[in-house]
């Protein structure tokens, strides 16, 4: 069966949240946002490309800074609002520059950092 990017569902703004997970490992490494034209083009090409809210436009993940994304699998959630993406990370996905976006954990009301960037 065929995959078409219009079947999933979107939010008002057309966009659906993507996370990436490392394919070797299964460390989370980010969550962005997906329009039915990145999700397209990510499956065309293999190299992950997100939507930047900010920017208004496609974002190919690491196009300046080199750390990209090569997309091993996409997966859907059972309600289609959500997608698992297993990449292959180049370099840090955080643009911290470490590893993954989920660096701090909370605990008894304070946050600490667990890991530093990357040198």
């Amino acid at each position: 069966m065929a995959f078409d990017p219009r079947t999933l569902k979107y939010d008002a703004n057309g966009l659906i949240p993507a996370i990436a997970q490392d394919a070797g490992s299964g460390e989370v490494l980010m969550m962005a946002w997906m329009s039915a034209e990145s999700v397209a083009e990510t499956l065309a090409t293999g190299q992950v490309t997100y939507w930047s809210r900010s920017r208004q436009e496609l974002w190919r993940k690491g196009e300046t800074s080199g750390h990209r994304q090569r997309l091993v699998e996409l997966r859907v959630d059972c309600d289609r609002d959500c997608l698992l993406m297993q990449v292959e990370q180049e370099g840090p996905a955080c643009h911290t520059n470490r590893r993954s976006c989920f660096y701090t954990t909370v605990d008894d009301g304070g946050e600490t950092v667990v890991m530093e960037p990357m040198v």
